[in-house]
């Protein structure tokens, strides 16, 4: 490499491009894509996962897999995006997951946030923070950043749910801290009858009966879970009536929108997505999505907003 003084004399913008390299330096205005733009690029992919797949699979490794080889026996949906195997959209990663009857998950905890969605099956639990949560169909649980979490059936047969976790998010700004429980198994500590880590579906129900459509027609009736659930998750319950459909939503927020119960279809950017229960959409940043109902239906959504509020980012139309 020139010395500064040589470097300053260079004759030629390429003699001053191959000192600039090995200095781990780049000229701003020479380089090969902008860092500006109008608006966000099309990275990630509008997709959709099937329930009937995600069980079945789950159902095959409960005879191939057991805890000793996978205590969380999940299945990762990762957006088809070229180059990726985890995000299902930028910064949320969901997964289906299952447990036997008699396992148990040991207690860990780590910085991500998680939550997840019940499918099916009773008598299985989570302990979050020493407090032992029963899990029902449709119920939201949560396991805030740092919460102490495993879980464990008591049920006859197996138990399904969805996860979602901000870990994308956490990879990309890099505070990544996981630790066992020092004791294996969390010690359940009290069995509440109300608790901030879950929102029990006939509660949720109960909320949505209240509740009147989107004058707008964006959404059908709508509660959020939480105020909202986490610092960097909103979620949602939204029913839609049979029929009906919503205006068009595009937002920076990134969605996952999972089918509670009822069909319809999801438009994303012109492509449609038909979906019943247990079906997973994703929904990438600035996309537009609508939805329209078959049958009544439930969608389950989770999404980044807190995250895009919080930075002055979010944007929506519609």
């Amino acid at each position: 490499m020139l010395r500064p003084a040589e470097l300053e004399k260079v004759e030629n913008l390429d003699a001053l491009y191959d000192e600039l390299a090995p200095r781990s330096i780049n000229a701003g205005w020479a380089k090969p894509t902008p860092s500006l733009y109008p608006e966000p690029y099309r990275n990630f992919l509008p997709a959709m996962w099937r329930w009937a797949d995600g069980r079945a699979a789950l159902t095959a490794a409960g005879r191939l897999i057991d805890t000793e080889l996978a205590e969380r026996r999940n299945l990762i949906l990762f957006n088809p995006v070229e180059n990726n195997t985890y995000a299902t959209v930028r910064t949320l990663i969901a997964a289906y997951q299952m447990i036997m009857p008699g396992e148990k998950a040991r207690s860990h905890r780590h910085t991500p946030n998680a939550l997840r969605f019940i499918l099916e099956g009773e008598g299985s639990y989570t302990v979050v923070d020493g407090q032992r949560l029963e899990m029902r169909p449709n119920d939201v649980l949560l396991t805030p950043n740092w919460c102490w979490h495993g879980h464990g059936s008591e049920a006859e047969g197996p138990c399904y749910w969805l996860d979602c976790l901000d870990a994308p998010l956490t990879h990309l700004l890099e505070p990544m801290f996981y630790e066992q429980h020092p004791a294996g198994y969390e010690p359940v500590a009290a069995v509440p009858n109300d608790c901030p880590f879950i929102f029990p579906w006939d509660k949720v129900q109960a909320s949505l009966d209240r509740e009147k459509p989107d004058p707008k027609g964006t959404f059908g009736r709508r509660v959020q879970l939480g105020d909202p659930a986490m610092a960097s998750i909103a979620l949602y319950m939204e029913r839609l009536e049979g029929g009906t459909r919503t205006a068009p939503l595009r937002t920076t927020a990134n969605r996952i929108y999972a089918c509670a119960e009822g069909t319809g279809t999801t438009i994303i950017d012109g492509e449609s997505f038909a979906w019943r229960r247990g079906d997973v959409i994703a929904v990438p940043c600035w996309r537009p999505a609508e939805h329209r109902a078959e049958t009544d239906a439930t969608l389950f959504w989770m999404t980044d907003e807190p995250l895009m509020r919080s930075l002055g980012w979010l944007r929506v139309e519609g």
